[in-house]
């Protein structure tokens, strides 16, 4: 099992490039970088490239609407390039409170947008002329389409390092689930419990499984965790930020009625407790939301607690799945021990 991170939005990546370089040497795989409306990641990811060696580099996610496919397999050859062949692109279509409130783009035909992207990508990459016809997209466009007619198919004048750069995809619902099966190199999924995999995912995981090509490696699936190791640990201490992470999402990311994370929290059984979550957040009561959020979900979705207890749960992640575990060190816990002690039990 692969070991990565994820660096929020929020956080300075040149304040932590000194921590960043020591997860390196403690053997991290892996390094996400998000993007919402903040900061842009792939800025961000060409100066890790420039201030690292060995560490995978991922964008989690750029979203496929607000960069051309054309750019987003420009932007993935770049970086690959500069990391000298470690980067993994993270693609997905994210929702319509950025897609169109941020980026002014119409949020239409999500996965079919998915899926025309990563092609156009994967011609780029491989430096073939990039012609393509789509339901979102078309390339060159042509005069009927509203061009003047003049576009020239090209192909990406650079030979990249590589003739494919591994591309992530994140998904929720059964049909985007069915598609990454199929067609990408890894799995960004989103609340993973590992009892609640199976039922939640796994008749979209099988026919995308059954229909993915022999040329493709097996699906790396990522799932993120809060991880804390030690004895007397105050968990419910260590707990409160995925406490309040869960609240942010199943509450507050999305309207009431198109929430996608609050569809996958009731998928997952919680049904009450995510519609009382979304009501509290919407209102204004956050903390309230946050005490709603279930104890099993936090007791079974974290690895928290003793040494015995995580290497418990790091058998049940395997077991439900999982190759590459993605983790969250609480405040106060060193991420670099944990980086090793977490090694020390895989």
């Amino acid at each position: 099992m692969r070991l990565s991170t994820t660096l929020s939005y929020t956080q300075d990546v040149v304040a932590l490039t000194p921590m960043i370089q020591d997860l390196e040497s403690a053997g991290l795989d892996l390094l996400w970088l998000q993007e919402a409306y903040s900061f842009d990641a792939v800025s961000a990811l060409g100066y890790l490239a420039a201030k690292t060696s060995t560490i995978g580099l991922g964008s989690a996610i750029l979203n496929a609407y607000s960069r051309t496919p054309a750019v987003l397999g420009m932007t993935a050859a770049g970086l690959d390039h500069l990391s000298g062949g470690r980067f993994h692109l993270g693609l997905g279509a994210s929702g319509p409170q950025v897609v169109e409130g941020f980026h002014g783009m119409a949020y239409a035909k999500p996965l079919t947008r998915t899926k025309e992207v990563v092609d156009i990508v994967r011609k780029v990459v491989a430096r073939e002329v990039v012609e393509y016809t789509g339901d979102t997209v078309s390339v060159p466009l042509t005069k009927e389409a509203g061009g003047t007619g003049l576009g020239k198919p090209l192909k990406l004048i650079n030979k990249p390092d590589r003739p494919s750069v591994p591309i992530y995809l994140a998904a929720l619902g059964d049909k985007s689930v069915e598609t990454t099966a199929e067609i990408a190199e890894g799995w960004l999924p989103f609340f993973w419990v590992p009892e609640k995999a199976e039922a939640v995912f796994g008749s979209a995981l099988a026919p995308g499984l059954a229909k993915r090509s022999a040329a493709l490696p097996a699906l790396d699936i990522v799932a993120n965790t809060t991880v804390a190791i030690g004895d007397n640990l105050d968990r419910d201490s260590l707990l409160a930020g995925m406490r309040n992470h869960i609240a942010l999402y199943v509450g507050g990311m999305g309207a009431r009625n198109a929430n996608f994370y609050n569809d996958l929290a009731q998928r997952m059984g919680w049904v009450d407790e995510a519609l009382a979550i979304q009501e509290f957040f919407l209102t204004g009561k956050r903390e309230e939301a946050a005490a709603a959020v279930p104890q099993a979900w936090l007791d079974q979705g974290a690895l928290v607690g003793s040494a015995a207890f995580v290497a418990e749960r790091l058998a049940a992640y395997a077991e439900s799945g999982v190759t590459s575990l993605d983790i969250t060190i609480p405040p106060g816990i060193d991420p670099i021990q944990t980086v090793e002690q977490l090694r020390a039990m895989m």
